[in-house]
Formats: C-alpha cells, sequence, structure tokens
C-alpha cells in the first residue's frame, strides 16, 4: 500500500470515529437524558448549554463528512477541550459511575481532531482560506 492511499484511509478513519462519537452522542443531549442534566447542571450551563453545545457537535460532525472537514475537527477540537477543560476541573473523570467512558470519548474525538488537522493541515489551510477570498 502507498503511502498516499494509507493518509487517505487514516484521514477517513480520523473523520468518521469523531463524528459518529459527536452524532451519537447528541439524542442525550437533545432529550435531556439524566446524565447530560447532570453534568450541564453541575457546570452551571443547563439547559442552554445542553443545547449549544449539542448544536455545536452536530454541526462538527456533520462538516466531517463534507470537504469541510478541516472546519468540522477545528469545532470539534474546541467542542472537546471545553469537555476535557470540565472533567478535569469540575465533574471529575468519573460522571456517575460511568469509569471515565464520557471522558474518554472526549479524548477520543479531541486527539482524533488535532491528528486530523497535523495530518491534512496544507489542505485544511487552503479550504478555509478560500472562504475569506
Amino acid at each position: 500500500m502507498n503511502s498516499s492511499k494509507s493518509k487517505t484511509i487514516i484521514t477517513w478513519v480520523l473523520r468518521v470515529v469523531p463524528a459518529l462519537i459527536m452524532l451519537q452522542t447528541l439524542y442525550f443531549k437533545f432529550t435531556g437524558a439524566e446524565e447530560s442534566v447532570y453534568i450541564f447542571t453541575q457546570i452551571g450551563m443547563e439547559p442552554w448549554g445542553r443545547y449549544l453545545v449539542g448544536t455545536t457537535e452536530l454541526i462538527a460532525g456533520i462538516l466531517l463528512f463534507t470537504r469541510w472537514y478541516g472546519l468540522g475537527a477545528l469545532i470539534g477540537i474546541g467542542a472537546m477541550a471545553g469537555a476535557v477543560f470540565f472533567h478535569l476541573t469540575s465533574l471529575g473523570i468519573e460522571v456517575q459511575g460511568d469509569g471515565g467512558y464520557l471522558f474518554a470519548l472526549a479524548l477520543t474525538v479531541l486527539i482524533s481532531c488535532a491528528v486530523l488537522v497535523i495530518l491534512n493541515f496544507n489542505d485544511i489551510k487552503t479550504k478555509l482560506l478560500s472562504i475569506i477570498k
């Protein structure tokens, strides 16, 4: 397998994994699932923060499947940096006995999106700069 094909496969994995994670968690945010309400209550952002974060993750998740995947990755990095921050400062790594599952998902999305941006920096930069022109 040549390096171009390998990069394409890795890029798609780094797009699909965080997109699916963010899109899968929307159900819990938008339906007011007990754990989501608890989390956003703990950080003082219930309910508006839950809807804002859910909408942000929806946009990022959709963009990761388009030619604007770089913008989706940057939005994903921002959203997950916030999630990791709140886990480390006020929620704790384990939330309501989840064994750190939500924290692990946030780290997975954060790292996947960061590696995606690093691996495809020139392509992403070119596409995003074309918006400004």
